[in-house]
Formats: C-alpha cells, sequence, structure tokens
C-alpha cells in the first residue's frame, strides 16, 4: 500500500497565468513521454521483475512519478486558473480550452490524449529497464524543449527540479548492481 503525503515534493507557486505555457506543460501531464505514461509504464513492468530489488526500484519510481503527475497537474492549474475563454485565444491556445475548458487534462501538445499504448510493458524485464532508460531520457529532453520555451523564473525552477529527477532516475535504472 502507498502512502499519500499532501504537500509537494517542490513548491509550485506561479505568479503569472499563461495560458500557452500551461498547453505546453500539459504534455507532460499526459503526453507519450509525461508523468502519468511513466507512472503506469513502472508500476505495470514491477510484477514481472525476477527480483525484489527490482521490483523495488520500479515502485519506488513509479510512486514518485505519481508525485510527479500532480506537481505538473498543478503547474498546468496555476498557469491557467480562473483564465476566461477570451484570454486562452489570446495566448493561442483555443484549441485546449474547447476541449477541456481550463481544467488539467491528460494530453499532448496537440490535443492527442492520453494512450495506454505508449507505456511499453513487455514482461521481459531486461527489455523493460531499457524501455525505461529511453523513456527517462525522452522525459528529460521534453523538459529541456519546454526550459527553452518558457521565460517564467517560477515553472523554470520547477522545469529543473524535474528534469533532474528524470537523470536520477535513469542513473537507478542504468545501476550495475541490478541483476536481472
Amino acid at each position: 500500500m502507498f502512502s499519500y503525503n499532501k504537500f509537494l515534493e517542490f513548491p509550485v507557486n506561479i505568479k503569472t497565468k499563461n495560458t500557452r505555457l500551461a498547453n505546453i506543460v500539459a504534455t507532460q501531464y499526459g503526453g507519450p513521454n509525461g508523468e502519468l505514461g511513466a507512472s503506469l509504464r513502472y508500476l505495470s513492468q514491477r510484477y514481472t521483475m525476477p527480483d525484489d530489488v527490482t521490483k523495488g526500484l520500479l515502485t519506488d519510481i513509479g510512486v514518485e512519478e505519481l508525485g510527479h503527475l500532480e506537481m505538473v497537474g498543478t503547474l498546468v492549474k496555476q498557469l491557467s486558473d480562473g483564465e476566461c475563454a477570451e484570454d486562452w485565444m489570446k495566448m493561442g491556445s483555443w484549441e485546449y480550452y474547447a476541449d477541456n475548458g481550463a481544467s488539467v487534462y491528460p494530453q499532448n501538445t496537440q490535443g492527442s490524449p492520453f494512450n495506454a499504448a505508449s507505456i511499453a510493458v513487455t514482461g521481459d524485464a531486461i527489455t523493460n529497464l531499457f524501455e525505461d532508460l529511453a523513456a527517462e531520457q525522452k522525459a528529460r529532453a521534453v523538459y529541456d524543449n519546454i526550459l527553452r520555451l518558457s521565460d517564467d523564473p517560477d515553472v523554470n525552477e520547477v522545469i529543473k527540479f524535474l528534469r533532474q529527477r528524470e537523470v536520477v532516475h535513469f542513473q537507478r535504472f542504468g545501476d550495475p548492481k541490478l541483476t536481472i
């Protein structure tokens, strides 16, 4: 069973609304390389791991990814909270608003909703761990892209934290002490 602490792993305190940036950040909520897919991937893969160390690693990182999902959702909410349809249109994010209003919805930046087909659970421990290494790098690359697109220091601090956790997860998945 998991324990839920009612605070974010890293504080999210956005001062400036920006619906366009909310739309961009939302891809890490439910896009193909986002936190929802990562959490489901790791929490699903753990069942077929051959040892408790690797099962534990996938459980730990999968639960942390759920925390990251909450942070990204909070970013999207704070960037768009209270903005009316006209504000979404001015910022060029009318597509997101048309489908979702000002809610937080799992989709990529083009509006495609989350699809579980992207979580890549094969049942083969080695294949899964190589997929996990790649997934962490893809998520890091998306965070790098968001940093290039964002000029909001409050958003950037959160994105930098999340990006660093992707690097740590990559290192943990590549640990030579894992025996499978």
